[in-house]
């Protein structure tokens, strides 16, 4: 778990962060269980020159975590039915991060059903930063918690460690700076948001 922050979060920029958490793990457990699926798309947001950043103006009682120390977590309460989960990156005080879009689910493919509160395939259960959340119980209660630690952290996965291949395109669902390539996947992975956009290496 430190070896992850060492390499892959602590003193990167952010879109190296976006790119090097692909296929690592995000674990998550309560006194229900614990679930964890391996991270297959994220987005980069930047304190600079991105509007669409949540930091571009500065620091509010919303996103004041986002201006935290680099690898904490940055969850925020979107269209008032679901919750963004995010790692913040870069220095202290800069406003950036991660917002973690899907995952390959692992482990506690019941509990994960169970939260989601309707049948849905595999590859549906947090293919998108909502029902990520849902999935993998991820609310405000956590905005700020370090993910080194548990009961929401991130593990290194040694197995693919640098052997991803990534493919990157411009973010979804967002209409400003939407032209900027700060999206990235794992290339061919069935459990993205969406499988349709074009891409580039």
């Amino acid at each position: 778990m430190i070896s992850l922050f060492e390499n892959v979060i602590s003193g990167s920029k952010t879109e190296e962060v976006a790119r090097a958490l692909l296929g690592h793990f995000l674990f998550r457990e309560t006194g229900e269980g614990a679930v964890s699926g391996i991270i297959v798309e994220t987005e980069a947001y930047l304190s600079e020159n991105d509007p669409a950043c949540h930091a571009s103006r500065g620091m509010t009682r919303r996103n004041a975590a986002m201006f935290g120390p680099a690898g904490t977590a940055y969850i925020y309460f979107i269209y008032g039915n679901y919750h963004c989960f995010n790692v913040v990156t870069g220095p202290e005080g800069k406003g950036e991060a991660v917002l973690i879009r899907a995952v390959e689910p692992v482990e506690g493919l019941e509990l994960m059903l169970q939260r989601r509160g309707r049948p849905v395939k595999k590859e549906n259960l947090a293919n998108g930063p909502g029902k990520l959340c849902q999935a993998f119980a991820i609310d405000k209660h956590l905005n700020g918690h370090d993910l080194r630690r548990k009961p929401l952290y991130l593990v290194q996965n040694g197995v693919v460690d640098g052997q991803v291949e990534v493919a990157v395109t411009p973010r979804i669902g967002i209409t400003s700076a939407a032209d900027k390539l700060l999206r990235f996947t794992v290339s061919g992975s069935n459990y993205l948001s969406r499988r349709d956009c074009a891409w580039t290496k």
